[in-house]
């Protein structure tokens, strides 16, 4: 059967398509772009957008198991909640939802809010439901690179509490082996959680200490006051979305992103290998690689 990945040209969403294509998946993709739909000639392509139904009834026809993966917006829940609408509406009773790491417990960051709102409908509605909760993802400090190689300085607000950073790799591969467990399943599958980390759960100080070793001077630890942060976010993306990442930041300060206990041999046993880790990215950025596409 066909399994419809939404966020598909997006740095996970390629990810995922690519693994289901690996195992021998039969992927449909929507997008609002298709001049942007690269992919191999057997993925499907439908063109549209979340909130439009008509659009949204097309892709999901004839589709077994979604992924849905909507991006950071002021309309993101109602994004959500009028897709699983379709999709129920399509009789498409299998998803995987990528939300995010405590997204209960972080209430008043917006889009952590909404993916926990996300997960109460998956549950109360009965889909047969896969939810990843991946913590940060470490392509983030893709973007502050230039900080840290020019100014000698980490600027992410990350605290001292520890933040388990993963690597948008591993979440998609997850991703496409609960997809096609739930895709391939006889019968209804239980509804789980599974929380996507990294191998180590690092502070500010312990990501500047490893950037020190790798580029072999200094690189000093921003602090964890995000208001610097936020200005800055505030030069590339809308000053509400600025301040959301700010509310974001204020929670890896405050609680961190610890794993649970066995969160890590969970995720090691699913993908019968190691993790990438943030030494392996940061590697890959000192040495002026960049990452796969």
């Amino acid at each position: 059967m066909t399994i419809l990945v939404t966020g598909a040209t997006g740095r996970i969403g390629r990810h995922v398509v690519n693994e289901l294509l690996k195992r021998g998946a039969k992927v449909r993709v929507l997008t609002r772009d298709a001049s942007k739909a690269d992919f191999p000639a057997e993925v499907e392509v439908a063109q549209g957008e979340f909130l439009d139904l008509d659009a949204m009834r097309a892709a999901l026809d004839g589709v077994r198991t979604l992924f849905l993966l909507n991006a950071v917006s002021g309309d993101e829940f109602t994004q959500a909640i009028i897709t699983l609408n379709l999709a129920r509406e399509a009789g498409v009773g299998r998803v995987v939802y990528q939300s995010v790491f405590d997204a209960e417990g972080a209430v008043n960051v917006p889009h952590f809010a909404v993916k926990s709102g996300a997960e109460r409908m998956l549950a109360a509605m009965d889909f047969s439901a896969t939810i990843l909760r991946p913590s940060y993802f470490i392509e983030n400090d893709v973007m502050i690179k230039d900080v840290i190689f020019d100014h000698g300085v980490y600027p992410m607000p990350i605290g001292s509490k520890g933040v388990a950073m993963v690597d948008g790799r591993d979440i998609a591969e997850v991703a496409a082996i609960e997809l096609i467990r739930r895709d391939r399943a006889e019968g209804k599958l239980p509804f789980e959680i599974i929380n996507v980390v990294g191998p180590d759960t690092l502070t500010g100080s312990r990501i500047a200490a490893l950037w020190s070793e790798l580029l072999g001077r200094p690189v000093a630890y921003g602090g964890d006051d995000p208001s610097g942060f936020e200005a800055n976010m505030a030069n590339i993306m809308p000053r509400w979305t600025a301040y959301e990442m700010r509310l974001m930041a204020e929670r890896y300060v405050s609680d961190g992103m610890i794993p649970e206990a066995g969160d890590v041999d969970r995720l090691i046993k699913l993908l019968g290998r190691p993790l990438y880790s943030y030494r392996d990215f940061a590697t890959e950025l000192a040495a002026g690689q960049s990452r796969p596409a």
